[in-house]
């Protein structure tokens, strides 16, 4: 089985694509939606947060309150360094878990969406990574639009991410999502054949 990468900057359309590949009844994870997951009630990672970042980022009901948390984790280097380390294992641990799910079932592809995959360890389980761009401005206007932020603020988070080129650099294939998602879904077939090739080849 072959896992596959999905990644890209913040607004480029990722969940676009793996929403297509969803329907097509291909199976995958959503990397963000694990990394949510962990920090939901009576997730293992609860308690380390709460002995590293205070006891009060979690109430009665054990519903972590995600603001206070962001606040103090990424206030330092340290601190954000100190989060990776609690729920980065965990989400790995998931998603190692998902993909071994979908080979004893016989998949011949998994696709993991995630923001983060260039870089990090993961990199190395994928065995193929397709990295989707969008023009700047057009993912400013969709982050505004998801997240309800100003233009300002959805550019300094896309400039606070890993370089376009940086990602490139590592694909083995790329989506231009800078017209409409039927020209998106018929880039995505196109890559899915390449892939069907390969597999066959």
């Amino acid at each position: 089985m072959k896992v596959i990468g999905i990644t890209g900057r913040s607004g480029c359309g990722k969940s676009t694509v793996t929403n297509y590949l969803r329907e097509l009844g291909l199976p995958g994870i959503d990397a963000d939606q694990v990394s949510r997951e962990v920090l939901l009630p009576g997730s293992p990672c609860l308690e380390q947060l709460k002995n590293s970042f205070g006891s009060d980022i979690v109430d009665e009901q054990g519903v972590l309150n995600r603001r206070l948390l962001a606040d103090r984790a990424f206030a330092t280097p340290e601190g954000t360094r100190r989060l990776t380390q609690i729920t980065h294992p965990e989400i790995l641990r998931r998603i190692h878990q998902a993909v071994d799910d979908a080979r004893r079932a016989g998949e011949a592809f998994f696709f993991v969406d995630g923001a983060v995959i260039v870089g990090t360890p993961f990199q190395a389980c994928c065995d193929r990574l397709i990295v989707v761009t969008a023009p700047y401005e057009e993912s400013v206007a969709r982050i505004c639009a998801r997240d309800g932020i100003a233009p300002e603020m959805a550019r300094r988070r896309l400039d606070a991410q890993m370089p376009e080129e940086q990602l490139l650099a590592a694909a083995d294939y790329r989506l231009v999502n800078d017209s409409t998602p039927q020209a998106l879904q018929k880039q995505c077939g196109a890559i899915l054949d390449a892939l069907r090739k390969e597999e066959n080849g």
